[in-house]
């Protein structure tokens, strides 16, 4: 039988069992069935028909879920969106993806036009759904619809593009099913199991590790909006919470206050998004004795590619070892296989790996070699088989786990009639493991403050990719081409 993305948890759910938790909000897993099939109704209803796409812009929360699935089982295909993108940027994803309809929790419409003195639906012009109370009376009285024809690509997830934009990375139902039937092998999730979930939804990480997977195994996950330390604590000690998911930056702030007693009811957590420190590893485990297990995965491949085993030996500062059915290799820029011990990009096959980015054939091609796909990062293999990345081939930077091209930065910044020239690049964060920083270099008799080009910036990019360091200098270093040597430039 077929399967499809709003019915994996069909495998081992029972109606009257938890399956979200939400504050003070319970929801079962035949609440859950309605609350999706009343959602695709209502979107039939709209007019959303089979391969639709249709942004999806909301906070973690209950509703997140149900409008994720929901439109799936319309027959659309979702296209879930970081909160913290601006107008600008969300029309730019919107035209690229050619979408139909916009779905949007009410929070993110009132930020719009409090912090920005926008409004969204007349900005966006199209068909705006908004997600408050008298929506969801509304779709409290329909008939839930069991499903219609699904698309094939079930999610566009957008990715920081090399070329300055983002890239709509196409995932089918498989791949992202698949991906969770690999972590449940190793997670060997039961009913009993309850996984937090902090990350935000619309990142793959936390959607497919925190919700998904838990929902496969007929599980329950218990929703936070967003990192509050100590909200989270109380969480999982009252909630007896047995899985959880961070980045780095978590970990180092639980160490702080948390003790012990109050996270003894884990049985394993997971770091990802950027690299965990070692001495965090160390730290956490001996005072916790819970296992930290470190893994790597992107976008691209629905995201978990590796992780350190949680029966056998985990190594500190490595990405660990493929997870079930994935295949990993490293090789050199003639797409051979390098021999044990050197450095190569790592490449990626299995049931997980993307079908391509929307609309860009030039691209594929690069990415996607006989159903390896190239991401970017550079890594080395050890003689038990663990890999380890040691760089990235890309200029990209990873703030708490986003992906941050500096070419978007760049073109952003250039942008502003006072500047000249500019390099944008990551430097080291004990919090969010790198944060932008940019050079700048202003036109003859042109003025601009930091304060001011920091504003300027903040109407045009999301938080995560705007410089937190911005540093004036009369030129930049070039080589013989003019072209900017950024590895010059600290």
């Amino acid at each position: 039988m077929e399967k499809f993305l709003d019915r994996i948890y069909y495998e081992n759910f029972t109606p009257e069992n938890e399956a979200l938790i939400f504050g003070n909000k319970h929801c079962t897993y035949g609440e859950l069935d309605q609350m999706v099939g009343k959602m695709a109704q209502y979107l039939i209803q709209k007019g959303i028909k089979k391969g639709d796409r249709v942004l999806l812009i909301c906070q973690n929360n209950l509703e997140f879920v149900f409008s994720y699935l929901g439109i799936i089982r319309a027959g659309g295909t979702v296209i879930p969106l970081n909160i913290t993108l601006t107008p600008e940027e969300i029309k730019y994803i919107l035209k690229d993806a050619q979408a139909k309809m916009v779905v949007a929790h009410q929070k993110i419409v009132q930020a719009a036009a409090k912090k920005l003195n926008i409004n969204l639906k007349e900005q966006l012009n199209i068909d705006l759904v908004v997600i408050n109370e008298s929506f969801t009376e509304e779709i409290a009285t329909l008939t839930p619809c069991e499903g219609r024809e699904r698309a094939e690509i079930a999610a566009f997830l957008y990715t920081s593009g090399t070329t300055g934009f983002p890239k709509g990375a196409m995932l089918t139902h498989e791949n992202l099913i698949a991906n969770v039937e690999s972590l449940q092998k190793i997670g060997n999730l039961q009913p009993q199991d309850n996984m937090l979930c902090v990350l935000p939804m619309f990142h793959s990480f936390a959607w497919t590790t925190s919700v998904l997977l838990p929902l496969f195994a007929g599980s329950k996950a218990t929703i936070h909006e967003t990192f509050q330390p100590r909200g989270v604590v109380e969480t999982i000690a009252r909630e007896n919470i047995t899985i959880f998911c961070g980045a780095p930056s978590m970990y180092v702030v639980l160490l702080q206050v948390a003790n012990k007693e109050a996270l003894s009811s884990l049985r394993f957590t997971v770091s990802g998004g950027s690299a965990l420190p070692q001495k965090i590893l160390k730290s956490f485990e001996e005072k916790f004795a819970v296992p930290l297990v470190e893994g790597y995965g992107l976008s691209e491949a629905s995201p978990v590619v590796t992780l350190n085993p949680l029966d056998g030996v985990r190594k500190p500062g490595s990405i660990g070892l493929p997870i079930p059915d994935v295949e990993v290799k490293l090789v050199n820029d003639d797409f051979e296989e390098v021999e044990p011990g050197e450095i190569g990009e790592l490449a990626v096959k299995g049931p997980n790996v993307m079908q391509g980015y929307f609309n860009l054939p030039e691209e594929n091609e690069k990415a996607l070699i006989d159903g390896w796909l190239l991401t970017g990062d550079m890594a080395k293999q050890d003689e038990d088989g663990y890999y380890y990345i040691v760089d990235r081939k890309k200029e990209l930077v990873v703030v708490s786990g986003f992906n941050v091209y500096p070419r978007e930065i760049e073109e952003v910044i250039l942008n502003n009639p006072s500047v000249k020239e500019c390099a944008v690049l990551g430097v080291p964060d004990e919090a969010r493991g790198e944060v932008v920083k940019a050079f700048v270099v202003l036109e003859d008799g042109k003025e601009i403050s930091e304060k001011e080009l920091k504003q300027y910036l903040k109407e045009r990019l999301a938080p995560y990719k705007r410089p937190r360091i911005i540093e004036f200098r009369a030129d930049l270093p070039k080589n013989a081409t003019g072209k900017i040597m950024k590895r010059l430039l600290k």
